[in-house]
């Protein structure tokens, strides 16, 4: 039961009679339960009168019966504050509620989440971090809420990079049966010997032409490139606890037989112009720095497709043939110009109708503590698998070091720059992964050591009462993260909510209660493990029952 929604909603009527037409939600609506409206401050300017009339007048005319009481405070605040009866019927309701009081959305969407995207044949490094976890956590949160999720790990695996990485395999005798890190070493000799060889780099340029007509050994050796990347990513996502699985690989090898089809279709519609040879769309609105038209290249000059083409046909795909009703892109910031010029390219082509929904989930990036781009000391980009075993070797827990890397990314908005800073990460006090743990294993002790079951919730005192509101704030941080594709609102709930659990913990002695207080009590600390634990699920976080 959404308390707040409630009480709004009958506070609504009250607010419309006075201001003489209906009040915009947004207006009436507060962040709190209890909770506090600054209704009659917004409509002040427009009705021409002091707040604390228009207050006072609403509190006369509210219909809160039963609900709630209701008060004037401040220069024209509304004060409103659950009845004990409400309190008490929705915490059994949620108590009650596998979802928690969560339901599943009403009409569901085919939703597809772009996330991680790391290319082959080289090690996933630090960059990748932010893409992976905040898609997983999208993911997981839409797909619980009953939305049809697809998800979809666009990988790196075509184009002229691997003409060169092909015919260095050749010339090493076509074994690919190495390690990541070999790989990795292999393609740094690669791109060595196609800077200072010029014969390597004519073969490297006919290679690609083999590979792109569907040469059979150059497409056999791309293919053992290929594989042996998917098996180190799948690594990497199972110790990072990510969702993204074999079947949800879709690299832009895939769309290259709909390049074609796709520049004639635009072509017909006259949308894509010749430039320096290239044809390129100029989609209206679009200007660069001099205030020409900026150009999203769709087939270069000498005739081969980059990533806007490739992009164009993956959300060809995704609406024509898996017909998705939301598009989100977990992509850096800086390639915001690049997908609102590839969404209004496909607007204008007819591929992203009226009623389908393409979102850049942009992100910022992950800083040192000098505030520039995260490094090694000797400069080098920093490895995600270095990452991975430096805070599962600083943690108590495997599933603490992980889960304090990804709350540090979750708990901010992702628009932002965090910085990567390991003290503060895996502190077991403040706004940290390790502290959501510790306090949703605090709550499992506590049940485990009980010698009664948890009972009916009946909050008396007042950090019992807090609690109890706090509670039931979870849907709404759910349904929030979801709609706005922002998961430190869910983050910032669950912080919260650790908090209040752990004034509570202290304030009521819960095992040294006794009969229905203790029941009462040990109901309030379930509710909250419960919780704690979707919660963190749903941002791809483990809830360890000790710590």
């Amino acid at each position: 039961m959404n308390l707040e929604s409630l009480l709004h909603d009958r506070l609504a009527p009250a607010l419309d009679a006075v201001a003489g037409h209906p009040v915009d939600p947004a207006v009436r609506s507060s962040p709190h339960a209890d909770f506090q409206s600054g209704a009659p401050l917004a409509l002040a300017r427009e009705l021409g009168r002091p707040p604390r009339e228009i207050a006072a007048e609403v509190a006369g005319k509210a219909g809160l019966d039963g609900l709630a009481t209701i008060e004037v405070s401040g220069p024209g605040f509304l004060n409103l504050t659950v009845s004990d009866s409400l309190l008490a019927e929705a915490l059994r309701a949620t108590a009650a509620d596998p979802r928690l009081g969560v339901p599943a959305v009403a009409a569901p969407e085919r939703i597809v989440v772009d996330y991680s995207g790391p290319n082959v044949a080289k090690e996933m490094h630090v960059g990748h971090l932010r893409s992976t976890i905040i898609g997983d956590a999208l993911a997981r949160t839409l797909d619980w809420l009953g939305h049809d999720v697809i998800r979809v790990n666009h990988l790196g695996d075509w184009g002229t990079p691997f003409g060169m990485l092909v015919e260095h395999l050749v010339d090493r005798g076509g074994a690919a049966d190495h390690s990541i890190r070999d790989l990795t070493a292999f393609y740094q000799d690669a791109r060595a010997t196609f800077d200072a060889d010029e014969d390597f780099r004519t073969r490297a340029r006919l290679r690609v032409v083999a590979l792109q007509s569907g040469d059979p050994l150059s497409r056999e050796l791309w293919r053992k490139l290929v594989a042996q990347s998917e098996v180190y990513f799948l690594d990497v996502y199972d110790r990072l606890g990510v969702t993204l699985g074999p079947d949800d690989f879709a690299g832009e090898s895939r769309y290259q037989d709909d390049l074609p089809v796709l520049v004639a279709e635009l072509q017909a519609r006259g949308l894509l112009a010749e430039s320096d040879g290239a044809l390129c769309a100029f989609p209206a609105g679009f200007t660069g720095r001099d205030g020409e038209p900026l150009p999203l290249i769709v087939r270069k000059a000498d005739g081969g497709f980059g990533y806007a083409a490739t992009d164009l046909a993956a959300l060809r795909h995704r609406v024509a043939t898996l017909a998705a009703d939301r598009l989100l892109y977990v992509v850096g910031a800086p390639q915001r110009t690049h997908f609102a010029m590839v969404f209004a390219v496909a607007r204008e082509a007819g591929w992203l109708p009226d009623g389908v929904v393409a979102e850049h989930i942009g992100f910022g990036s992950i800083l040192g503590p000098d505030g520039k781009m995260l490094k090694t000391r000797a400069g080098d980009t920093v490895k995600l698998a270095a990452v991975l075993d430096e805070a599962v070797s600083r943690a108590s827990a495997p599933a603490v070091g992980i889960g304090a890397i990804k709350y540090a990314d979750l708990s901010g908005d992702r628009r932002g720059d965090y910085v990567f800073d390991w003290d503060r990460m895996l502190a077991m006090t403040g706004n940290t992964g390790p502290y959501l743990q510790m306090m949703h294993a605090r709550a499992r002790s506590i049940l485990r050591k009980a010698a009664t079951a948890p009972g009916e919730i009946v909050p008396a005192e007042p950090a019992e009462r807090d609690l109890a509101l706090t509670l039931l704030g979870f849907e709404a941080a759910v349904t929030a993260a979801a709609r706005f594709a922002e998961p430190h609102r869910l983050a910032g709930y669950l912080h919260e909510l650790a908090a209040v659990f752990s004034g509570f913990y202290e304030k009521c002695p819960v095992l040294r209660s006794a009969d229905a207080v203790l029941a009462s009590r040990l109901g309030l600390t379930e509710l909250t493990a419960r919780t704690l634990h979707t919660g963190m699920f749903l941002l791809g976080i483990e809830g360890p029952e000790q710590i």
